[in-house]
C-alpha cells in the first residue's frame, strides 16, 4: 500500500521539484542585468565614448519600411510579439490609399482612430466591438489609433500614410496619451521613433 501512495505522490514531487527549478531560472535569467555594480571608493572602469556609440547603436529601433501592396492586415491581439495587448504590426507604413484591415484575433477588441491624432482632413473611424473593421487611408501623414476597452494598457498602433507630415503634431499630442496609459507608457515614443 505504502509502495503504491508512493508511485502516486513521486510523479507530482517531480513535477513541482522540476517546474519550480524552470521558475527560478526565469526569474535569474530576467533579473540578470547587463550592468556592473560598483560601490562608492571602488573603481569601476569608464566606457570610452567609442564603446557607447556601439552600445547605443546595437538598441536603436529598426526603421519601418513600406508595406507591400494596397490591402494590409493588423491583427488585434491579446499577446503578440511586442507584449500584451497588442496590434500586430504595431507600426507600418503605407500608401496613400491603402487599406487596412483590422482583424479581430481575440476576443474584446476594436480598432478606433485617436482624435488629435490623425491628419488633418482624415476620416476618422471607431470599429465595434469584436468586430473586424477596414480603413482606407487617404490623406498623407500619421494615424495614431487604440482600443478602447485596452488604451489604459497603451494598445495602440501608428499608421503612417506616405511622407509623415504631421509629425510633429502627433509627438506633441502622444505625451497627453502617455499620461493616460496605466502601464508601458513607452510605448508611444518606441513606435513613433520607428517612423
Amino acid at each position: 500500500m505504502k509502495n503504491r501512495i508512493l508511485l502516486l505522490i513521486l510523479p507530482f514531487f517531480f513535477l513541482i521539484f522540476f517546474n519550480g527549478k524552470k521558475y527560478d531560472e526565469a526569474v535569474i535569467d530576467r533579473l540578470n542585468l547587463p550592468v556592473k555594480l560598483c560601490l562608492e571608493g571602488q573603481d569601476c572602469g569608464t566606457v570610452s565614448q567609442a564603446g557607447m556609440a556601439a552600445i547605443v547603436s546595437n538598441e536603436e529601433l529598426k526603421k519601418v519600411e513600406l508595406s507591400e501592396g494596397s490591402e494590409h492586415i493588423v491583427n488585434m491581439l491579446n499577446s503578440g510579439e511586442g507584449g500584451q495587448m497588442i496590434f500586430e504590426p504595431a507600426v507600418i507604413k503605407v500608401s496613400k490609399g491603402d487599406t487596412i484591415h483590422f482583424k479581430l484575433i481575440d476576443m474584446a477588441h476594436n480598432s478606433a482612430s485617436i482624435d488629435g491624432m490623425i491628419p488633418a482632413g482624415a476620416a476618422p473611424w471607431a470599429g465595434e466591438l469584436n468586430k473586424d473593421i477596414s480603413v482606407t487611408l487617404d490623406a498623407e501623414g500619421v494615424y495614431v489609433y487604440q482600443c478602447d476597452p485596452h488604451v489604459m494598457m497603451a494598445m495602440i498602433g501608428v499608421i503612417q500614410v506616405g511622407e509623415a507630415v504631421n509629425i510633429n503634431e502627433i509627438k506633441e499630442a502622444s505625451k497627453n496619451l502617455k499620461a493616460s496609459f496605466v502601464m508601458n507608457s513607452e510605448r508611444i515614443d518606441s513606435y513613433l521613433s520607428q517612423l
